[in-house]
């Protein structure tokens, strides 16, 4: 459709807000209105797109093929849109924004303590939303704009994705003190007689940890295989597993656990956050950036 003459421009928010809610209802709360006014304009968007837009399914509202193709356009255009009504820079202390950040629970356990205080200190009514994904959909949802930054490890990125390390990560081991007999350490061969834990999304993916040992002809058993960080080092006391984690999720030093460094080289690797290239110049987008690099670089 090429003539924008009497069409209420305030439906693409609404689409954008059930494309990212999947839910009439959800997306009425987001945006702030009734339930019903929302599934009003969806009914005006499928005659104006001649699509049903989204369809239900057990469980909430799936996109259709036309709404998928949309999605990046539709996000582009209100963005570029939002930024040019927005007020010329960005005043934290009375800015309203909602930020939608994907990371691990490693990436959580991380990044919040550090980024929630300061927050609320300078920016009282911005608002966080965490989701958890793996690292190929978060990318996705950078691309497709379903997220406004993510946090981890991302190798190989789209060359419309931006990003900036936040620091570099170690490896270190957790065992169960009792059974390491009053040492603080172990050898390269008892480290492999030991079982062993993994934190993995995707445990069909070679580790890091495995990289490294495969590069000296070396095997671990892997005997626990989960895909959460916090509750990991609590499972290690009692048993004769080891884990072998990025060194910030470790848990305070506990007289039933040995935190020591690996028995071998793992590189380590740089933890960073990215977002699109159409964020690149937002300026509320440029100061919450901006906190977090100070943080970690303090």
């Amino acid at each position: 459709m090429n003539n924008l003459a009497g069409i209420d421009l305030n439906l693409l928010v609404v689409l954008e807000a059930l494309l990212a809610e999947r839910h009439v209802s959800r997306a009425a709360i987001r945006l702030n209105k009734s339930q019903p006014a929302v599934s009003h304009a969806l009914a005006r968007l499928r005659h104006l797109l001649d699509d049903p837009l989204l369809v239900r399914r057990q469980g909430g509202l799936e996109p259709t093929a036309r709404a998928i193709e949309i999605t990046p356009a539709l996000t582009e255009a209100l963005d570029r849109m939002r930024h040019l009504l927005a007020p010329a820079g960005f005043d934290p202390a009375t800015a309203r924004r909602t930020f939608r950040l994907a990371m691990s629970d490693y990436g959580a356990a991380v990044i919040l303590p550090a980024l929630l205080p300061l927050v609320r200190a300078q920016a009282p009514q911005v608002d966080l939303v965490v989701s958890q994904a793996s690292r190929e959909v978060m990318v996705s949802q950078i691309i497709d704009g379903e997220i406004d930054l993510a946090f981890g490890v991302f190798p190989g990125l789209d060359r419309s994705v931006r990003s900036h390390r936040l620091f570099d990560e170690r490896f270190a081991c957790l065992a169960d003190a009792a059974s390491l007999g009053g040492r603080q350490a172990m050898d390269l061969a008892t480290y492999l007689e030991r079982p062993h834990a993994l934190v993995d999304l995707r445990p069909e993916r070679q580790s890091e940890v495995d990289k490294a040992l495969a590069e000296l002809g070396r095997t671990r058993r892997l005997c626990l295989v989960i895909p959460h960080w916090g509750v990991a080092p609590r499972l290690i006391a009692d048993t004769d597993l080891v884990l072998t984690v990025a060194s910030r999720i470790l848990p305070s030093p506990d007289e039933r656990l040995c935190v020591f460094a690996p028995p071998f080289e793992i590189p380590a690797f740089p933890f960073t956050q990215v977002w699109h290239e159409r964020r690149e110049s937002d300026p509320a987008h440029q100061w919450l950036r901006s906190r977090l690099q100070h943080l970690f670089d303090d």
